[in-house]
């Protein structure tokens, strides 16, 4: 149970204030997205009177200070004191009224709080999936429960310099359909699973061409993350560089963004929602999803694609990998590479693919009879503040983030009965992860 803050990119620094003033995140769904909405009210009202003030009060004021320096007084002396100082007075009686109608609207603006939102449920309504264990959830699922593992050889590149040379790589993959050729062609692997997925969840929500005609497009959003973005496209314009910039590809420093998966997803839907990406590393997918419903809950979107998408399994992913001494080596059995809790674990394993949901708000989902498989209740995100990869030594970041989840979802401890870990198979990881489960949820028979 995790989420993110959000953040926007805008050519002016002013339009880049104003709407950083209307974002938030996080927070009780009732009672605190009331303050978050007036605080957004007051900041954006702030925001507007400073702007005006600007353009008004002191530019104004500026104006009279440039008339009054020696070249143009003069200038001004010559001709009619009179007129000067007349123009003069009536520029200082314009910005003394420009002000004090600031002021006023200020005023005006803050008592006028925006009313407090209706409570609104969210639910999962469809589910996409490309990984190396199939590229639909119910294969994918059966596959897990029958402990089928997806990590193999690597057939990608020549890996034999590697000490590792496994990764849970998918082997069979088509955009027939799906994405048009020419694009499947210049685009990075993680946008193209992350397409797929997408409208794989669209039609396992049984969103057709005709239910979708009827949504408000402004209110249906795509937040699809991801951790490393378009590295093998950018990988590949590195190569071609070091002939010449002629060859590299148009489009690599676009497609080599994080964000780009959803915004191409987003124009190809027409969706003119909430439209970005989240990269946190392995919390992406997490932190999209619940980063997505708080827009939904704040009614913002009615209809959100969420979720993650990753492909690095290329020389340079493995490579940097490798030299932060992170990686399983046990090349030998790739499908007990990875192996969490477990005494002899050495590390967790690569791999590629996308996971994406399509959230709805409960009554627009109730409307069109969808399928609804859960609901969404709450979380949290926070940090450990402590080292780059190292976990805290008592898990404090792990704890916090699951009380206020759970706070935040209006259920206890004893409530729960499954836990989706981490479970990276590093020796710290692992071993700090158990210890904050068993702090949070130790007196819980239904898990322990």
């Amino acid at each position: 149970m995790v989420a993110g803050a959000s953040s926007s990119c805008y050519a002016s620094p002013l339009c880049d204030w104003l709407v950083g003033a209307c974002m938030s995140s996080g927070g009780d769904r009732l009672r605190q997205s009331d303050t978050k909405t007036s605080r957004r009210s007051t900041l954006l009202t702030k925001s507007k009177c400073s702007a005006f003030s600007s353009s008004t009060t002191n530019g104004s004021a500026g104006l009279v200070s440039n008339c009054n320096n020696n070249a143009l007084s003069s200038l001004f002396f010559e001709s009619n004191n009179n007129t000067y100082f007349n123009r003069k007075q009536r520029r200082l009686n314009q910005a003394s009224s420009s002000g004090q109608v600031t002021l006023e609207m200020e005023k005006e603006a803050t008592v006028k709080k925006k009313p407090p939102l209706e409570s609104r449920r969210v639910v999962v309504t469809g589910m996409g999936v490309e990984t190396p264990l199939g590229h639909d959830p119910h294969t994918f699922y059966d596959n897990l429960l029958q402990g089928i593992s997806g990590i193999s050889p690597i057939e990608n590149f020549d890996c034999s310099a590697f000490p590792t040379r496994i990764a849970g790589e998918i082997k069979t993959f088509s955009t027939e359909g799906l994405v048009a050729p020419k694009l499947s062609k210049r685009m990075d692997k993680f946008m193209l699973y992350l397409l797929t997925a997408g409208k794989k969840a669209l039609a396992d929500g049984g969103v057709t061409e005709d239910v979708m005609a009827e949504f408000d497009k402004s209110k249906c959003g795509v937040l699809i993350g991801s951790a490393m973005g378009g590295m093998k496209v950018f990988y590949d314009a590195l190569e071609a560089l070091k002939i010449s910039y002629k060859k590299m590809n148009p489009f690599c420093v676009p497609f080599a963004t994080t964000n780009m998966g959803s915004a191409m997803l987003a124009i190809d839907l027409g969706w003119m929602g909430p439209n970005y990406s989240i990269s946190t590393a392995c919390a992406t997918g997490n932190f999209c999803i619940l980063s997505a419903a708080n827009h939904i809950i704040r009614g913002e979107a009615d209809v959100m694609l969420c979720g993650g998408s990753d492909s690095v399994i290329i020389p340079i992913g493995l490579g940097g990998f490798v030299a932060c001494r992170a990686l399983s080596e046990n090349n030998d059995d790739p499908t007990k590479a990875s192996r969490p809790w477990d005494s002899n674990r050495d590390g967790f394993v690569m791999g590629e693919g996308a996971g994406v949901l399509l959230l709805e708000e409960l009554e627009h989902a109730k409307s069109r009879g969808a399928t609804i498989y859960a609901e969404f209740l709450g979380g949290s995100f926070t940090s450990d503040a402590y080292h780059i990869t190292e976990p805290h030594p008592d898990g404090a970041g792990v704890i916090l983030c699951i009380e206020k989840a759970l706070a935040h979802a209006g259920i206890s401890k004893e409530d729960v009965n499954y836990i989706n870990a981490h479970a990276t198979s590093t020796p710290a990881g692992d071993l700090k992860e158990y210890q904050a489960l068993a702090h949070c949820f130790g007196q819980n028979p239904e898990i322990c």
